[in-house]
């Protein structure tokens, strides 16, 4: 576990301000973000640790912030329940498998998102499916979330594909988020990959993330959301790419 100094410190201030921007901005991004910078610079388990507090914090905020949050969780139950089994299976390999397969499967990750996100049109999926859709997309969100700490693959494009308004749009997401943040904390602890150190720096980080979102909030209503959008895949990319090539060991 890294030395609490003051290059780590600076290191999670920039980090989680950073990522609480793009949050407040797009509505998600935090995990992602955070989860690609620091697993360059420390391994993947030990940022999934740190993320779990800030994470939970702003997904529960983005959860509570509109008046469907009943009818969603009635709706996607089912793929809410299958990411807590998937998460809590798939964390076992981020707890055994060598650091460096995991920093090259979570910038795979990285890029395979940017790219849908560039790339493909914006599916419509019909209601009619989702009672056996939305396990089959729980069970690999959750594997994918255990395994890399990254939430997005492929429950966002998925819940995207719904058909639901935007501030609908927003809150089941961070109804997904804040399932997936509870269940890789979950699956950590049952793997004993869960320590006190890890909680204080997880606490460390929830300010800046909060400031973090608040500044999205306000950079969302000076700059063209297609512009930041693009420049947002982008630099995901670019932290695959690095990620793959130069992962942590």
């Amino acid at each position: 576990m890294n030395t609490l100094n003051i290059e780590l410190i600076s290191l999670l201030l920039a980090t989680f301000m950073g990522a609480g921007v793009v949050k407040g901005v797009t509505g998600m991004g935090l995990p992602t973000v955070a989860m690609g910078v620091l697993a360059a610079t420390m391994s993947p388990l030990t940022a999934a640790a740190i993320l779990i507090i800030p994470s939970f914090v702003t997904n529960v905020w983005q959860m509570l912030d509109g008046p469907d949050l009943l009818r969603l969780m009635r709706r996607l139950w089912a793929m809410m329940l299958c990411i807590v089994i998937g998460t809590l299976l798939g964390a076992g390999l981020l707890v055994v498998v060598n650091p460096i397969w995991s920093g090259r499967a979570l910038g795979l990750a990285l890029i395979a998102y940017a790219a849908y996100a560039l790339f493909v049109p914006t599916l419509s999926i019909p209601q009619r499916r989702e009672p056996w859709l939305s396990p089959v997309i729980g069970i690999i969100t959750g594997l994918l979330t255990g395994a890399t700490g990254v939430f997005t693959l492929p429950a966002v494009p998925y819940v995207q594909s719904l058909g639901l308004h935007k501030n609908e749009l927003v809150q089941a997401l961070g109804l997904s988020f804040t399932v997936s943040t509870l269940a890789l904390a979950g699956g950590l602890f049952f793997h004993g990959a869960f320590r006190l150190d890890q909680l204080g720096l997880s606490l460390l980080a929830v300010l800046p993330a909060l400031v973090g979102m608040w500044l999205g909030s306000i950079v969302r209503q000076k700059i063209s959301p297609k512009t930041f959008r693009l420049c947002f895949l982008l630099f995901l990319v670019g932290l695959g790419l690095e990620l793959i090539l130069h992962p942590f060991s």
